[in-house]
């Protein structure tokens, strides 16, 4: 079963750190129920240090998926207690 409390919960920091750390430049932000992920991308491209920067910023684990169609990605894992 989906939570979407959660996923709203972790859209909304994500949000938040994106938004204090680069302004607003998000181009998507979306669950994707096959990878049971929160999938980031950004109206820019940043280079390796940027990406690095910017997933030290986040309060949960980012993790850099490439380039998509309009800038760079992230992924982040939802953890469900089974």
């Amino acid at each position: 079963m989906t939570d979407y409390d959660s996923i709203w919960h972790r859209q909304d920091e994500i949000r938040t750190v994106v938004n204090a750390v680069l302004g607003e430049c998000i181009w998507n932000l979306a669950y994707d129920e096959r990878r049971r992920a929160v999938v980031l991308e950004l109206t820019l491209s940043l280079d390796e240090d940027a990406v690095c920067d910017l997933c030290s910023q986040f309060p949960i684990a980012a993790d850099y998926d490439g380039l998509g169609p309009r800038g760079t990605r992230f992924v982040f894992y939802m953890e469900y207690d089974r």
